[in-house]
């Protein structure tokens, strides 16, 4: 029996690495933009990803676990990237990103479910008018779902821009955030992570190094706080991969968090003050 050559070409394009493309993807934390690879054009793709840290910090600041090693917090988020319209890679996209917050409950953590501390959910409307350059609005609401924290509301403006040659080789990024609902202020960020492959195929295996500062504005961290600073750098070490008809990416990273005084001393007495903290992450991430 010979299988048509139409289906061959389509089987080709599914299962070929070099063939997929890419959507864009929203931090729940800071509402900066990334990107995902996925198997093939498509107008829709879900998006998922498990990770471990030594700590959860949000910006810099403390975010209910500090980096002890004691429970290492476990994060489950999953999502969408939908394409509007536009041809791939340079449409319009609507984005949803559910990041959710696992730990042993410390003892002041009594309500149910205890172990469940935080759920970041991110609505944004992103557009990508040119290869490589993507801008967008961003809507944020950050739940406890044991009650350990208040909830707060982010509206944000945010933009990336990535490349082979340029300013793009620096992977820069930038995003304000104000919260309606929460909280005062304004927060800033800007970023890049530059990157050196570790393949011929710059997609299957590279060195990241990651670099952010931001700078929140009238008490946006806790009222009446006045203004705080913090600085991030680091390396990553990313690995790509296709299984099962979606891509795959494991992700190891390690971070300094800088901290002025200011934001380092925020928090209770169980938060984490120190001004220099590190920050591990591992995270597997899946897209279909």
């Amino acid at each position: 029996m010979r299988v048509p050559s139409t289906i061959l070409a389509v089987l080709a394009v599914v299962t070929d690495p070099a063939a997929a493309q890419q959507v864009p993807t929203i931090d729940t934390e800071d509402a900066s933009l990334g990107s995902a690879d996925v198997p093939q054009d498509a107008p829709f793709h879900l998006l998922g990803t498990l990770d471990m840290r030594n700590g959860d910090f949000a910006r810099g600041a403390y975010d209910d676990d500090g980096a002890d090693l004691d429970r290492l917090p476990v994060h489950v988020q999953v999502g969408f990237a939908w394409r509007l319209g536009g041809p791939p890679e340079r449409g319009t996209f609507l984005v949803f990103s559910s990041s959710n917050g696992l730990h042993a409950p410390a003892a002041t953590e009594l309500a149910d479910p205890r172990a469940w501390y935080e759920s970041n959910n991110a609505l944004a409307l992103i557009l990508s008018p040119a290869n490589g350059f993507r801008a967008g609005i961003a809507y944020t609401i950050k739940a406890s779902p044991n009650g350990v924290s208040a909830t707060t509301h982010e509206l944000s403006l945010t933009a990336a821009l990535n490349g082979d040659g340029g300013l793009g080789r620096l992977s820069p990024s930038a995003a304000v955030t104000w919260r309606p609902r929460g909280g005062d202020g304004l927060f800033t960020q800007i970023g890049i992570e530059p990157a050196v492959p570790l393949s011929d195929d710059a997609r299957e295996a590279e060195l990241r190094f990651p670099v952010r500062a931001g700078i929140s504005l009238a008490g946006f961290y806790e009222p009446g706080t006045g203004d705080q600073a913090y600085g991030a750098a680091g390396i990553t070490y990313v690995q790509a991969f296709q299984s099962g008809g979606a891509m795959w990416q494991l992700r190891a990273e390690l971070l300094a968090l800088v901290r002025d005084d200011r934001l380092r001393r925020l928090g209770e007495g169980d938060a984490e003050h120190a001004a220099l903290v590190p920050q591990a992450t591992l995270a597997l991430r899946t897209a279909f």
